[in-house]
C-alpha cells in the first residue's frame, strides 16, 4: 500500500507513469543498466503529448500533474533502497518551448534553449548551471552543448567519452563527435 501511494498508482493520473517509474526502479534493482521511461510520445497531439502547439498552460499543467509524484515517488524509493547513488536519473525532452505564443496560447519547438534536471550518480545536486536571455529565447549564460551533457552523462556512468569509439566509414567516431566537455559542476 506504501508503495503504491509513493508512485501514486491510486490516482486515475498518476497511475500509468507511476507504473512506469515503478517497473523501472524494479529494473533498476535486478540490475539493468539503463532503463528509459517515457512521458507523452504518440497519442493525441497536444492532448497525450507535451508539445503544446495549442495550449501550453493547459498542455504543461495537466502532464506535470500525471509525472510529479511519480518521479518524486521514483527519486525517494531508489534513495531509501540504497540505489539513488549508483543510479543517474536524467529529465530531458526533445526541445524547450519558444517564448513566443503560437495562436496566443501555444508554443512552438526551441533548439536554443531547454531544461534538463538529473539526480543521483553522485552528482554535485541542487544547483542550477547556465540561464536564458531574459525571454526565454536562447541560452546565454554558460550555454551547455548537447555534446558536453552526453559527455557528463557518459562520465558519470562511468565511461571516457574520448576513448568511447568506433569506426565508421574509415573515420573514428565517438558519441561526442569531436566536442564534449564534462560539465565540472555536475561531476565530483
Amino acid at each position: 500500500a506504501a508503495t503504491k501511494k509513493l508512485y501514486g498508482l491510486a490516482e486515475k493520473i498518476t497511475e500509468p507513469f507511476g507504473k512506469q517509474c515503478l517497473m523501472a526502479r524494479r529494473l533498476v534493482e535486478r540490475g539493468v543498466r539503463f532503463v528509459q521511461v517515457f512521458s507523452g510520445g504518440l497519442g493525441v497531439q497536444n492532448k497525450d503529448t507535451w508539445d503544446a502547439h495549442a495550449d501550453m498552460k493547459e498542455n504543461h499543467a495537466l502532464h506535470a500533474k500525471e509525472t510529479d509524484l511519480p518521479i518524486a515517488g521514483l527519486l525517494t524509493d531508489l534513495k531509501a533502497l540504497g540505489l539513488l547513488d549508483s543510479t543517474l536519473v536524467v529529465w530531458h525532452s526533445e526541445f524547450g518551448r519558444m517564448p513566443l505564443s503560437e495562436n496566443g496560447v501555444g508554443r512552438d519547438h526551441n533548439p536554443m534553449a531547454m531544461t534538463c534536471w538529473m539526480a543521483g550518480a553522485g552528482i554535485k545536486g541542487g544547483q542550477s548551471i547556465g540561464t536564458s536571455d531574459e525571454v526565454g529565447y536562447k541560452a546565454e549564460r554558460q550555454p551547455i552543448s548537447y555534446h558536453d551533457l552526453h559527455a557528463t552523462i557518459l562520465a558519470l556512468m562511468g565511461l571516457e567519452h574520448t576513448k568511447l569509439t568506433y569506426r565508421y566509414n574509415g573515420r573514428d567516431m565517438r558519441l561526442t563527435d569531436v566536442a564534449g566537455e564534462v560539465i565540472p559542476q555536475i561531476v565530483g
